[in-house]
């Protein structure tokens, strides 16, 4: 049976990768939905379909229930952000009509929060999951697949830097500048306690890139993996831009935002989006991930573990996509038996992960 798959926003930045993935599958449709039915249309000649792609015109804020229903789906895959600033209506409207529903959300309380609807979803047959994007999908597979190392894992420190040349949208760009300045509540040294976004400036050197500065960045695992992984006792995320000066100007602005002089960047960000994309000739089009887990061994003495990931060839986009391409392919082949609403943890392992990342430009090692 072919299973009809809707991406909200599917002509977007992360989901033209994940339209153009799912459409290679025998058993999935594709339709491409949003508010511009013209860009839909674009993408969808694009593509080079098993199945044909469908578009269709969708506003998740304007009787978005009543074009569910005509559209029928089996599966939603919701990549229309920021997810800061939304309720789970999407998802709601999903549960009512027995419709499967990912979201590709980095909102810590939005991901963290999606919990509260596991009755209802239960009740109607259906899988909710949230945050199918490189946190906290990917970073959990990776804790989970080195924790046996350990007798005790008590640190997490990891970051993303990303690409200048790397297509970065509005929405991104709006949920980075919201926490820009403001406080970020983490467990450091088995504490609770405040860092403030875009702060804590440091200098990391990638095996493949060289050195990147990296700041406090807010994600769902500061929320998720102290339950998760009830022995860590530090965990720090932080982010990065490939450009030092614009790097250090969102650090500086950071620190006005903090002491208030400024209210919140978000109202800015079409502006600051269209200045940072001025600097794209300085830029390259590689990334890169890194994580760094440190305990106790097995054997009680200290023991560190590093994984490092490196995109090229603007391949990065890939990797936040990959969680919902494969839940959807989950569900499509109907491997998925849990029903329920849950955080995307746990559902993908780290070397599925990486399987299928193979044949992109993408490479890691782990030390």
């Amino acid at each position: 049976m072919i299973k009809r798959v809707l991406i909200i926003g599917g002509y977007g930045n992360f989901g033209w990768f994940i339209a153009k993935s799912l459409a290679q599958e025998k058993n999935i449709r594709v339709i491409i939905a949003g508010r511009s039915l013209e860009k839909a249309k674009r993408l969808a000649a694009t593509i080079d379909a098993v199945n044909d792609v469908e578009v269709c015109y969708t506003d998740i804020n304007q009787k978005f229930s009543e074009a569910l229903s005509s559209i029928a789906p089996h599966i939603v895959i919701h990549t229309s952000g920021p997810f800061q600033s939304q309720g789970y209506d999407v998802a709601n409207i999903c549960i009512d009509q027995g419709i499967h529903y990912i979201d590709l959300a980095d909102g810590r309380d939005f991901v963290a929060g999606i919990g509260e609807l596991d009755g209802q979803a239960k009740k109607n047959d259906v899988l909710v999951v949230s945050g199918a994007s490189s946190v906290p999908c990917l970073t959990a597979a990776l804790v989970d697949y080195y924790k046996g190392e350990f007798s005790i894992l008590e640190v997490l420190d990891y970051g993303i830097t990303t690409a200048q040349k790397t297509a970065r949208g509005l929405a991104t760009t709006e949920a980075i500048l919201g926490y820009v300045g403001k406080p970020i509540k983490t467990l450091i040294e088995g504490e609770w306690c405040h860092v403030f976004g875009w702060q804590g400036l440091r200098a990391r050197k990638y095996r493949m890139l060289g050195r990147r500065f990296l700041a406090y960045c807010d994600v769902p695992d500061l929320a998720l993996f102290p339950k998760r992984y009830p022995g860590l006792k530090t965990i720090r995320f932080y982010a990065g831009l490939e450009i030092s000066f614009i790097h250090l100007t969102l650090w500086m602005l950071s620190g006005v935002v903090r002491i208030g002089g400024i209210r919140n960047l978000e109202k800015v960000a079409p502006l600051m989006l269209r200045i940072s994309h001025l600097f794209d000739f300085l830029g390259t089009d590689t990334s890169a991930f890194h994580m760094t887990l440190s305990g106790k061994g097995r054997a009680g003495a200290a023991k560190s573990i590093t994984f490092e990931l490196t995109a090229r060839s603007g391949d990065g986009p890939y990797i936040p996509t990959m969680p919902a391409i494969l839940m959807a392919k989950k569900l499509a082949n109907d491997d998925v038996k849990v029903r329920g609403a849950f955080p995307c943890v746990g559902f993908i392992t780290r070397d599925e992960y990486l399987g299928a990342l193979e044949g992109l430009d993408i490479s890691w090692y782990s030390t």
